[in-house]
C-alpha cells in the first residue's frame, strides 16, 4: 500500500503517548502518579449525566442535522451571549465531536499550498500536525515567558504576509496557562485592520478556567474583526466532559455553511443524546464548574509554590487553564531527557515542553488536574530525584 504523502506530514498529540508509556508502567506494577494528562479529574455533573439519559430513554437514537440540533445551538447563543455579552445567531453555531473538529475544519478551510497559518508556539500541537497536513506552511508565534506566555502583538502583526490566511490564538492557553491581557488583544486587532484577508480563529476552549484578576478577553467581543473571526468551545474542560466529545464552533458568514459540509463529510453529526446532555449543561446550574475551579486555584497555588522550590525549576503562576509550564534550564536536563528522568526513575509523568513545539525546549508541562495528594507525592519524588 502507498499512503497519501499528507499522511507523513500528521503529527500526534504527546501526552496520549505519555500516558501510554505511563500505564504500561502501572500494568507492571510501578506506581505512577500521572499529572501528564489534560483532562479534569472530576465526574460530569449528575444533571447532565442525567439528561444524557434521558434522552436515549425518549429515543433519542438516530442521527441529527449535521450542524446540532437546534435547542442545543440556540443554547450556545445564549451562552455566548451571557457569558461574551455577544449576540449570535444560531446558525453560525456547528456542533462537533469535541474541539479539535473545529481547529480541523477552520485549518482545512484556509490551508493549502502557498498559504501561511500562524500558530502559538509552544502550542497544543495538533495546530502544527493540521496545517502541515494541509500543505501550508506552519507559521510560529511565540509566548513568553516574562509576558506570562502571551505573544507581543507587534511580532504577530510582523509575520503577517499577503500569504498569511488565518491565524491562531489560544488563551487561555494549553500547555502554559497563559492569559492573553487585554492590552495585546487591543493592539492585535488594531493592527489585523490593515489585513483584511487574515482569519482568526481564536480557541477559548478554557475560557471558564480564568483564576483572580487574570482578565481573560474574547475575541469574539472585537467588532472589527467578528466577521472573520471563528470561535471554538466546548463542554469537555468546563464541565468534565472530555469523553462526551462534544465542541461548537460559532462561524461567521459563509464558513458556517462550509463547516457544516465538512460536518457531513466527516462525522455525519455529534451523538445525539450528548447534544441533549449539552443543553443541560449550559442552561443548568454552574455551582460544579464554580467548585472545580476553586479546587485548580488551590492545586495551581500548590504546585507553583513547591515547583519553584525544587533545585532548577522556575515557575510562573499561570492565569488559567490546569497547566503549569515551568522552566527547567537550571536542572542541566534537555526537556525530553528529564521527562523521560522523571517517568522512569521517579514514577512522575509530564510531558517534555519540546512535545509542544521548538519554543517549549527547556520546559516540561505537568497538568494540575489530579489531587492534592498526587501532587504533594510527585513535588516530593522529583525534590528526592533531584537532591531538593
Amino acid at each position: 500500500m502507498r499512503l497519501a504523502a499528507a499522511m507523513g506530514r500528521l503529527g500526534t498529540e504527546s501526552a496520549f503517548e505519555v500516558l501510554a508509556r505511563a500505564t504500561r508502567l502501572q500494568q507492571e506494577g510501578r506506581d505512577v502518579v500521572n499529572l501528564g494528562i489534560g483532562q479534569p479529574d472530576f465526574p460530569t455533573p449528575g444533571h447532565i449525566v442525567e439528561a444524557g439519559v434521558k434522552a436515549l430513554r425518549d429515543g433519542h437514537h438516530g442521527y441529527t442535522p449535521a450542524n446540532g440540533i437546534l435547542p442545543l445551538r440556540e443554547a450556545v447563543a445564549r451562552d455566548v451571549r451571557l457569558r461574551r455579552g455577544v449576540e449570535i445567531d444560531p446558525d453560525q453555531v456547528v456542533i462537533v465531536p469535541g474541539g479539535k473538529m473545529t481547529m480541523a475544519f477552520a485549518i482545512s478551510m484556509f490551508g493549502e499550498e502557498g498559504a501561511e497559518i500562524l500558530y502559538p508556539d509552544a502550542g497544543f500541537p495538533i495546530y502544527r500536525s493540521m496545517i502541515a497536513f494541509t500543505g501550508a506552511t506552519a507559521v510560529p508565534v511565540r509566548l513568553h515567558e516574562d509576558k506570562g506566555f502571551a505573544f507581543s502583538a507587534d511580532e504577530v502583526l510582523s509575520l503577517v504576509n499577503e500569504r498569511t490566511r488565518l491565524l491562531i490564538v489560544n488563551s487561555p492557553a494549553n500547555p502554559t496557562g497563559g492569559v492573553v491581557p487585554k492590552a495585546e488583544l487591543d493592539r492585535l486587532v488594531e493592527g489585523l485592520e490593515a489585513h483584511p484577508h487574515v482569519a482568526v480563529l481564536s480557541d477559548e476552549i478554557y475560557a471558564r478556567i480564568v483564576y483572580g484578576d487574570a482578565g481573560f478577553v474574547s475575541l469574539l467581543a472585537y467588532p472589527q474583526i467578528q466577521d472573520r473571526l471563528i470561535l471554538l468551545d466546548g463542554w469537555s474542560k468546563a464541565y468534565a466532559m472530555t469523553g462526551w466529545r462534544l465542541g461548537y464552533g460559532v462561524w461567521p458568514g459563509e464558513t458556517a455553511e462550509a463547516a457544516t459540509r465538512l460536518a457531513v463529510n466527516f462525522n455525519s453529526c455529534v451523538n445525539a443524546a450528548a447534544q441533549w446532555a449539552g443543553i443541560a449543561a449550559l442552561d443548568g446550574p454552574q455551582d460544579a464548574v464554580g467548585r472545580m475551579v476553586e479546587t485548580f486555584r488551590r492545586r495551581r497555588n500548590l504546585i507553583v509554590d513547591g515547583l519553584n522550590r525544587l533545585p532548577g525549576f522556575r515557575c510562573r503562576m499561570p492565569g488559567g487553564a490546569f497547566y503549569v509550564f515551568p522552566n527547567v534550564e537550571g536542572t542541566g536536563y534537555g526537556s525530553r531527557g528529564l521527562q523521560d528522568l522523571l517517568l522512569e526513575r521517579a514514577g512522575v509523568a509530564t510531558v517534555s515542553g519540546t512535545s509542544f513545539g521548538v519554543q517549549g525546549e527547556g520546559y516540561l508541562r505537568f497538568s494540575y488536574a489530579a489531587s492534592t495528594g498526587a501532587i504533594e507525592a510527585a513535588l516530593g519524588r522529583i525534590g528526592e530525584l533531584l537532591g531538593g
